[in-house]
């Protein structure tokens, strides 16, 4: 419990005169992308013993710091209880580290200050991601957005300060209104920014974090269905849900979640992807956000569990490389881009064990 204190689908092509490429590409595509099962998150964990409070920093597991805002009144209590229960639900499952902030124990500290302080005794390399999970409402004033907590409030200018030494792998997710300025602030080169809203002008109260905890729980968000849900799915499949909630109640959206994972501070819409792959940009053709956020997941598939960090780091690397030169397919003689993909291709199929 929360401590209180790719597979990617890639046609067979031919060659530029119809001669089919090496039968081995599609092989390789398959090994390379194949997962063996889901895992289920069992129920039963609940009932195990909590971790202890103070665990100590390591590098190679995730940890998830939970923070949950002040309420304002209890119906919207109730709702972030739930979103922070399946949070716990899912960090308990994984055997992560977790760590709830904002929950009903006695502290003479402010939740700032113990944002502040975990932050700080967390490890700031290392393999580990590090998942960062705000929950409750925000204010923007045109000039600093504020994720409102019991006490005094964190700004972007906080979190963007505290996080600086971080170079470990970071997920991000701020479902609160007016969320979109920490997105501006906080993206960076490793890692993933979600938020609940496209602007600080989205001050209205914000369902999209009931709907992405569900969607990362759920296996119907496994789009590309390697096994598990990564961050992206449950982003695209989170979005979603949510914009059938709006139409189904005859309502006018009034949150319009983003997502940025290449540090551009851009973010990109949930509209704009086709599957797992965005296939709109920027004006400025920005890179596309989604290849990173598409590696990241807590609920592993069997065969994810069984690769070792050392394997995983290698495979997430040519994954990006792969992504990239999908961008550069039109600029590419064909022959060329299909010799490049299937060299990736190889390279990635020869990290995983082999069938029988």
């Amino acid at each position: 419990m929360i401590t209180r204190s790719g597979g990617h689908g890639v046609a067979r092509p031919t060659g530029r005169a119809g001669t089919p490429l090496p039968a081995v590409l599609g092989l390789a595509a398959a090994l390379a992308f194949a997962a063996l099962s889901t895992p289920a998150v069992r129920a039963a964990a609940a009932a195990a013993d909590p971790a202890p409070t103070s665990v100590v920093a390591t590098a190679d597991i995730p940890t998830v710091i939970v923070v949950m805002g002040v309420e304002g009144d209890q119906e919207y209590g109730n709702v972030f209880a739930a979103q922070s229960d399946a949070w716990a639900e899912i960090v308990k499952s994984v055997g992560a580290k977790g760590i709830l902030i904002g929950g009903p124990e006695a502290s003479t500290a402010t939740d700032r200050e113990r944002l502040q302080a975990a932050l700080a005794s967390e490890a700031k390399q290392g393999r580990g991601e590090l998942w960062l999970v705000m929950i409750g409402h925000g204010t923007f004033d045109g000039k600093e957005a504020k994720f409102n907590l019991r006490g005094p409030d964190v700004t972007t200018a906080d979190l963007t300060e505290w996080l600086k030494p971080f170079a470990r792998p970071m997920a991000i997710i701020d479902t609160s209104s007016a969320s979109a300025p920490f997105l501006n602030k906080l993206s960076g080169a490793g890692r993933v920014v979600i938020t609940a809203t496209r602007s600080g002008a989205e001050e209205n109260y914000t369902r999209f974090g009931t709907h992405f905890v569900k969607a990362l729980l759920s296996p119907d968000s496994d789009f590309d269905k390697d096994g598990q849900v990564s961050l992206l799915e449950a982003f695209l499949a989170g979005s979603a849900n949510l914009a059938e909630f709006y139409k189904t109640e005859g309502r006018l959206a009034s949150e319009h979640p983003l997502i940025d994972d290449n540090g551009d501070g851009l973010g990109t819409p949930p509209d704009w992807f086709r599957g797992v792959r965005a296939i709109k940009r920027a004006a400025n053709n920005a890179t596309p956000d989604g290849p990173r956020a598409l590696q990241l997941a807590l609920i592993h598939s069997a065969l994810e569990k069984n690769l070792s960090p050392e394997v995983k780091a290698q495979r997430d690397a040519l994954e990006l490389k792969l992504a990239a030169l999908r961008e550069t397919k039109a600029r590419l003689d064909e022959d060329e881009y299909y010799r490049q993909l299937e060299q990736i291709l190889l390279q990635i199929s020869a990290l995983y064990p082999k069938p029988g």
